[in-house]
């Protein structure tokens, strides 16, 4: 299994709106921005923060959030 690699928050936001995400009205001030998908079965809704390198930890969070699993975000790329 690849290793997750070091995104800016620009580059994730990129990669959110290929799949559908928007931003979500009313939220993201501040250092975090945020960003909702709206499907048939459910709403997912993920918190980005504005940085210009994201933790792995963090990113892995926010693809779980977001409704997708490792290697899916990693052929996204």
């Amino acid at each position: 299994m690849p290793k997750l690699p070091i995104l800016s928050s620009k580059e994730l936001i990129k990669v959110l709106k290929k799949i559908g995400f928007g931003e979500a009205p009313r939220r993201g001030k501040g250092s975090h921005h945020a960003f909702v998908k709206k499907t048939s079965e459910q709403t997912y809704l993920v918190i980005i923060p504005i940085k210009k390198e994201i933790p792995r930890g963090t990113l892995l969070s926010i693809i779980e959030q977001a409704g997708l699993s490792k290697d899916e975000f990693i052929k996204l790329l």
